[in-house]
Parts: structure tokens; C-alpha cells; sequence
């Protein structure tokens, strides 16, 4: 009772930071709501400006809001912070561009130009370039000063300002203007690319419902979609999204799924049909009968994943934050141990000249490049695989994609439709064929599995569950029951075994349900699974993306799965497994990775939780958004069909190949630039470009990502 009223104190807020700007700061901001009291964990996504609070005692919720907030405008002047409010139509992005801030720099360019160009007397001259430097760096000097009175010292801002105020006490005017004219220009720019990846993500949370018409007798009322109850009925006109999900109880049309799993083709829906929030009606009137809650809907749930996903950071994200937490105060060191060693140590050693190299090492040692780029870049890869129906819940599952060893599958509903059909019925001693197929249709008709459904689809006729008493269902085994009196027992050989009755030792091919009435071996019945049609596909896609070991583990019989494995080519099989059978199989698995490897569980998220749980990452198929999928897994693919896995594992690898190219560039530019620097090869122009034209250029490449999404078509064959 206590670990109860300890959970209800839990509580998590999203707070919005509307103007946040510097990714270091945002680190920053990070570290220090993580560190307040009561905070159990927080996280801040630079690219969404979502902070992420997750608070020990719901009571202590006003207080760390309050706190956080203050720290957040603290570090970086100007932020506005708000609560995220749910159901709420998304905001809309400001514009980056203010005009307000181009018509200063342009001033200030402008200003500079002229004083480059005429000549003039030394006092003018030095004018127009402090006027020039005013325009395009005051500001920066500003926060810097405002962020040194909050013990805010080793930041871009402070960088700028100390590199560019030392080049004016050079007389280098000319270098001190351009440097803080382009770093502002780059910043712009920078933010520009950082508002086109959000736009992107902006295009997955479009499928975002409205409202919703609700019908009230002959009244038809706009409301909005969390304020339709379950049982309610809504009217959907054509070129409306579905608000909610439901089932069709008058009309006909074609829906577009495509903003939930990523299919372009449309699909036929009619009356007694599901559908869900999200999918848009492109012909028809529908009448819908809502089955959900809008917080419980597809489109809520998928909302919530692509918002949070983010928040889950990648180890490659994790490392550079804190890479760069040390990296900037060490530059700071070397740059005054360059500028004061050698002319207090070699009479011949000039202090401007040694100054000067401290001030482009100054210039060249913001970390934004790497800062920005890289969350950016798995962002991308979020976003890019929302968009092809690939819910990935956060950065480290999709690093640990890329690093793919092994594919463990589920057979039925993963591999194979999950769509039985009852191909023979097999009688035996007293029993007839018809007698078979109504004693287990009614012992199954309180059950859910597939196999049961068929079963009953079989019989055809209407179920009368009063005629079933003391129903029992063994998971992953079968059913026992008492049907009018007789006691049946439906399911696995090993059951019917169990219960002391002697099964002939009979091979059949397919899935088969054995059957005992009255204590007695009484026949069994035979049903037949249809591979999915891109299931070898993806098994050989699989195969030349270089995941070599790909193994299948099933409940069901050593002949149904041999059958399944020998059609797409899968050599390691292990079948009539419980779920607790293939957690103890995954691990083996597991034991034989190599140290960074990765093992991947890919099942329907129903009956395979326990090991989609274990698996370092479990893909479930999510059958438009079932629950249990969503619920269980770290990666949902959203259209049922294995090639899914497939383009997974390509944008997955294409982020990383990008993240590591930006790590690269980063790294590779600014070493060689502070080396040259430090010898006295590298002038301010060239400190610039290592700064501001690096991380223009990384966040440029990690956009790149977002182009994923254009993966070659899936072979219609």
C-alpha cells in the first residue's frame, strides 16, 4: 500500500523554453535542474526546447517549476518559460529571422564596409569601427557581462567578447568587427538550419486532431476531441482527419494512414471497420462510434512518443555534453598559458604577438559545432523514421540500432500474417469431425489468440458461453474447460501429456491444436499461417546489411516452424517455447554478442512482453498502434511489416554515419586551426571559420538526415 502512495507522488512536468538559442547554455541548464533537491531526473532537448522534469514528491511540483525556470533565464537572458499544456494545438515556430535583427547587422555591415573602404583619419576610422562592432556585437557583449555577474564565465558569449576586445586593444579593428560579425551571421544561419529540423518534426505532430463533430441526436457540434466520451458518436466529412479512434457504424470511404505509418497507399474502410485518430477520410461521410478516450487514442500515444523520444539520449550525446562541459574551460587555461608563458619566459617573446595567438585560440574553441550537431543529428534520425511509420522512443535505441548483431523474430503475427485458416479436422475413437470443432470452439471462445479466433471462424456459428463453465487458459499452452458437462482440453501436445492422456506420436505439418474430451484423446485440428508477403524480403535485406545471425523462436510446433524457416531461410529455429523459454534463449544470445553489439527482439508486443522487456532493444509490429506495441517496446513499426526493421537499420546507421562525420569535422578543423594558431600560422579569419563556419557546416550535414526518409522503394513482389 505504501509503494502505491509513494508512486502517486511521483510527477513529471514539460516545460517549454521559448528563445533558446545556445546549446551550451541548454546543457548547462540541464546540469543544474538535474542537480536540484527533489528532482529525480531531468532532461532538456535543445532542438525541441522541451525541459523534461521528473519531480520525487508531487507536492515539491510548484517549487521546482518555479526554480527551474529561474535558472533557465538565469543562464540564458531573455527565455520565456511555460508549462507544455496537452491537447493543445502545437504552437507555432518563431521565425529565427527577425527582421528587427537583420536590419542591425546589416547597419553594422554596412558601417564596416565603409570604414574598410575610405580612407580617413585614425580617430574616424577607429569610430566607425566601434561603432560597427557595437552593432553586430553588442548584444554579445551584453550577455556576456549579465551571464559573468551570474557566475555564467566560460560560454560562447564570453569567448567572443574577451577574443574581440583583445584584438581592438591590438589595433586589429578590422579582425575584431569581421570576427563578431560572422560569428553572428553563422549563429543566424545555425538557427535557421536548427528551425527547419524542427519544422520537420512539426510535420509528424501534424496529425494532431482539432476537433471533432459530435452528434447529439440530429445535432451535429464542434467540439474539441478530449471532450468526446467513450459510446459517444462523431460524424467525419470528407477531407477531415478522424479524431478519435473508433469503429465505422454507417458510410463507407478510403482512409490516408499514411501520417501514422508512413503508407502512401490508402485503404478501403466500411461499416463494423476500426479505425484510428490520425487517419484522414479522403471520400466518403462517416459515422464513428468512438472506442477510446483521446488520451488512451493511437494518435495520442504516438504524439507523446515522437515529443518524449528525444529526451532519451544517445551514449555518443552524453558523452559530448559532457566533453564539452570540460573542454571549453581547458581552451580558456591554454589560451592564457599561451599568451603569458612565453613572454615572461623568453625576453624575445612580444606580448601582443603571443596575446594575439591566445585570442585565435580563444575564437576557435567554442564547442558549438559539436554541441549543436549532434543531438540535432539523432534528432533527425527520430524525425526521419517517425515519418516512415517507425517510432523509435529515444536516441540511445537508435544508436544501438546501428549497431545491429542479431535478430531474434517471433513466428506468428511477426513473420507470418497471424491469420489462420482451419485446413482439416482430424477425428478420433467416437468423436466426429463436427463434434471436434464445436467442443473447441466453445472451450476457445473465451480467448483471444489467433489460433482460437479461427477456430471459432470455423465453426461459423454463434458462441453460447453459458454452455462453457471452470475455463482455464495456460499461457502459451492452450485452454481447459467444461463444455456441457465434458471436460476439454485444447491446445499444445505437452498439455494433453501433462494431463495424463497418451497422444499418438503423429508428425503434422502446420499449427495443430490437439484435443482431449472426457479425459480422452479425441482428434486434433490442423490450421495453416500465410507468410507475410515481405518477410523474406527483409530476411535478405537483413542479411546484406551484415546481421549475419538471425534466429526464430516460437510456441508453436518443431513442424510449423521448420516449415516457416526453410521459406525465408532462417537456419537457427527453436519452437514450442513459453515466454519465459525465449527470455532464457534471448540471453543466450545475448551471452554471445560481441562487447558493443546489439540483440533485437522483434515480436507482436502482446504475447512476447517478457522478452521484448529483456532484449537490448524490442521492436514490436505495431498493427496501427495496438496498445500492448506501443506499451512494451522501444521501437514500434507502425505498418506490420518486417521490411520496417530493415529501414530502421539504415536511418539508423545513416545518423550515426552522419553524427561521427560531424564529430570528425569538428574535432579535425578546430585541432589543426588551434595548432596553427598556437604557432603563429592562423589568423582570426581562419579561427572564424573554425568556429562558426564548422558548426554551420555540421548542422547543415546533420539535416542531411531528414532526407532518410528516401529510402529506395520496398520490392512490390
Amino acid at each position: 500500500m505504501n509503494k502505491g502512495l509513494l508512486a502517486k507522488q511521483h510527477a513529471k512536468k514539460v516545460l517549454l523554453l521559448q528563445g533558446l538559442s545556445c546549446a551550451n547554455c541548454a546543457a548547462k541548464i540541464e546540469e543544474k535542474v538535474r542537480n536540484l533537491d527533489g528532482v529525480r531526473a531531468a532532461t532538456l532537448d535543445f532542438v525541441a526546447r522541451r525541459l523534461t522534469i521528473e519531480v520525487e514528491n508531487q507536492e515539491e511540483t510548484d517549487r521546482i517549476v518555479t526554480e527551474a525556470s529561474r535558472i533557465a533565464q538565469q543562464i540564458e537572458a531573455g527565455l520565456e518559460v511555460r508549462e507544455e499544456e496537452k491537447g493543445l494545438p502545437e504552437e507555432q515556430l518563431l521565425t529565427a529571422v527577425k527582421k528587427g535583427e537583420l536590419l542591425r547587422l546589416g547597419i553594422g555591415a554596412l558601417v564596416y564596409l565603409l570604414a574598410l573602404v575610405l580612407k580617413m583619419p585614425t580617430g574616424l576610422e577607429l569610430l566607425l569601427f566601434l561603432l560597427a562592432y557595437g552593432l553586430v556585437g553588442g548584444e554579445i557583449v551584453l550577455k556576456a557581462m549579465k551571464n559573468i555577474g551570474r557566475g555564467q564565465v566560460f560560454d560562447e558569449n564570453f569567448l567572443m567578447t574577451i577574443a574581440t576586445l583583445g584584438a581592438f586593444a591590438l589595433r586589429e579593428y578590422p579582425e575584431a568587427v569581421a570576427v563578431m560579425l560572422f560569428y553572428q551571421v553563422g549563429e543566424l544561419l545555425q538557427d535557421m538550419a536548427v528551425q527547419r529540423s524542427r519544422r520537420s518534426i512539426q510535420a509528424v505532430l501534424a496529425i494532431r486532431p482539432d476537433s471533432a463533430n459530435l452528434l447529439l441526436g440530429q445535432e451535429v457540434k464542434r467540439v474539441k476531441p478530449e471532450e468526446v466520451p467513450v459510446g459517444a458518436f462523431i460524424l467525419v466529412k470528407a477531407g477531415e482527419k478522424i479524431p478519435l479512434d473508433g469503429r465505422i457504424v454507417l458510410g463507407s470511404s478510403t482512409v490516408d494512414t499514411s501520417a501514422l505509418t508512413g503508407e502512401a497507399l490508402p485503404r478501403t474502410v466500411r461499416e463494423g471497420d476500426e479505425v484510428l485518430a490520425g487517419f484522414i477520410n479522403q471520400n466518403g461521410l462517416l459515422t464513428i462510434e468512438v472506442t477510446r478516450a483521446y488520451e488512451e487514442s493511437a494518435v495520442a500515444r504516438i504524439l507523446e512518443l515522437v515529443q518524449s523520444a528525444a529526451a532519451q539520449k544517445a551514449p555518443t550525446e552524453n558523452f559530448i555534453t559532457t566533453f564539452a562541459r570540460y573542454y571549453t574551460p581547458a581552451v580558456v587555461l591554454a589560451a592564457a598559458a599561451i599568451a603569458l608563458i612565453p613572454p615572461l619566459t623568453f625576453s624575445t617573446a612580444g606580448f601582443s604577438l603571443w596575446l594575439y595567438r591566445a585570442l585565435v585560440f580563444l575564437v576557435v574553441s567554442c564547442p558549438c559545432a559539436l554541441v549543436v550537431s549532434i543531438p540535432l543529428g539523432f534528432f533527425g534520425g527520430l524525425g526521419a523514421a517517425a515519418r516512415r511509420g517507425i517510432l523509435v522512443k529515444g536516441g540511445n535505441y537508435l544508436e544501438a540500432l546501428s549497431k545491429l548483431e542479431a535478430v531474434v523474430f517471433d513466428k506468428t503475427g511477426t513473420l507470418t500474417q497471424g491469420v489462420f485458416q482451419v485446413v482439416e479436422v482430424v477425428p478420433a475413437g467416437k468423436w466426429s469431425r463436427e463434434e471436434i470443432l464445436a467442443y473447441a470452439a466453445l472451450a476457445e471462445s473465451f480467448s483471444n489468440h489467433p489460433l482460437a479466433r479461427s477456430v471459432l471462424a470455423a465453426w461459423g456459428q454463434p458462441v453460447e458461453q453459458v454452455l462453457v463453465s471452470e475455463y482455464e487458459e495456460i499461457s502459451g499452452q492452450g485452454v481447459k474447460a467444461v463444455v456441457q458437462g465434458t471436460r476439454v482440453i485444447a491446445g499444445k501436445r505437452q498439455l494433453l501429456e501433462t494431463e495424463g492422456i497418451a497422444v499418438p506420436v503423429t508428425e503434422v505439418e502446420g499449427t495443430v491444436i490437439w484435443l482431449a474430451l472426457a479425459g480422452e484423446y479425441a482428434g486434433y485440428i490442423r490450421l495453416a499461417d500465410q507468410l507475410k508477403p515481405d518477410a523474406k524480403q527483409a530476411i535478405n535485406s537483413l542479411r546484406q546489411l551484415g546481421i549475419r545471425r538471425l534466429v526464430m523462436l516460437t510456441g508453436d510446433s518443431q513442424a510449423a516452424a521448420r516449415q516457416v524457416a526453410e521459406q525465408l531461410g532462417i537456419t537457427e529455429v527453436k519452437a514450442e517455447l513459453l515466454p519465459q523459454d525465449k527470455v532464457v534463449w534471448l540471453e543466450k544470445i545475448e551471452q554471445e554478442k560481441t562487447a558493443q553489439g546489439k540483440v533485437a527482439f522483434v515480436g507482436d508486443g502482446i504475447n512476447d512482453a517478457p522478452v521484448l522487456a529483456r532484449a537490448d532493444i524490442g521492436i514490436a509490429m505495431g498493427g496501427l498502434g495496438a496498445d500492448a506495441a506501443i506499451e512494451a517496446a522501444d521501437v514500434v513499426l507502425m505498418r506490420d511489416e518486417p521490411v520496417q526493421l530493415v529501414e530502421a537499420v539504415q536511418i539508423a546507421r545513416r545518423t550515426k554515419q552522419i553524427v561521427w562525420q560531424n564529430i570528425a569535422l569538428a574535432f579535425g578543423v578546430k585541432g589543426m586551426v588551434l595548432l596553427l594558431g598556437a604557432g603563429g600560422l592562423a589568423t582570426m579569419w581562419e579561427a572564424v571559420f573554425a568556429d562558426v563556419g564548422v558548426a554551420l557546416l555540421a548542422v547543415l550535414n546533420a539535416l542531411r538526415i531528414l532526407q532518410s526518409q528516401r529510402l529506395p522503394d520496398r520490392d512490390p513482389c
